[in-house]
């Protein structure tokens, strides 16, 4: 039986491995980073996990601080550096969530961790999302990622974990990889990553 217990203890010896595997990677990309875009090199924001519970989310940052003359955050599309998006298209600023795993606030496979501020707007359907681990690559995310639409995105969230097992996991992690080298579904059309959701028409 593919038991949450299970589930946690081979989420946190494959990203151990992984960890240890990339670390010269880690190194080279934190140097890199701080060159192109900056400091700091991560990006943290807090995220609804597990029934909702807040955790710190780690990203490698994608984007620069560039602000107007008022002082505000110049919209997403233009501190997007080609660098930035690079690292996005590949995945790449996905990484650091493996320190995420190894807390046991994720999973390599689940839900993605949205925005703490879409909570209130869930209908009690969607909420469901939040009964499994947020993960780094999901259902959703190999029928899609950020290419379909918020209601499309929930219904295969759902789906997943009304389905979860073993066997679907080892799946989505391969066609995860898959849509990876391929860089498929990353943004909508017009917008940087995905626009914002806004709630579910009833």
């Amino acid at each position: 039986m593919y038991s949450k217990f299970l589930k946690k203890i081979l989420d946190f010896i494959l990203a151990f491995i992984t960890a240890i595997l990339l670390t010269p990677v880690f190194i080279f990309l934190v140097f890199l980073i701080k060159l192109k875009l900056g400091s700091p090199v991560l990006f943290t924001q807090q995220r609804p996990g597990y029934k909702g519970k807040l955790f710190t989310l780690y990203k490698f940052r994608t984007m620069t601080d560039a602000r107007d003359a008022d002082g505000n955050l110049l919209p997403d599309e233009i501190r997007l550096t080609k660098f930035g998006k690079f690292l996005r298209s590949a995945s790449i600023d996905e990484l650091p969530e493996l320190i995420n795993i190894l807390k046991g606030e994720m999973s390599f496979v689940g839900p993605r961790p949205l925005l703490s501020e879409y909570l209130p707007l869930y209908s009690k359907k969607q909420m469901r999302r939040h009964d499994v681990k947020p993960g780094i690559t999901g259902w959703a995310q190999i029928n899609g990622r950020n290419a379909i639409s918020w209601e499309n995105k929930f219904e295969l969230d759902l789906w997943y974990v009304n389905n979860i097992s073993f066997i679907l996991d080892i799946k989505i992690l391969w066609i995860t990889l898959w849509r990876v080298i391929r860089r498929e579904g990353i943004s909508q059309d017009g917008q940087a990553t995905m626009e914002k959701f806004t709630g579910t028409v009833q």
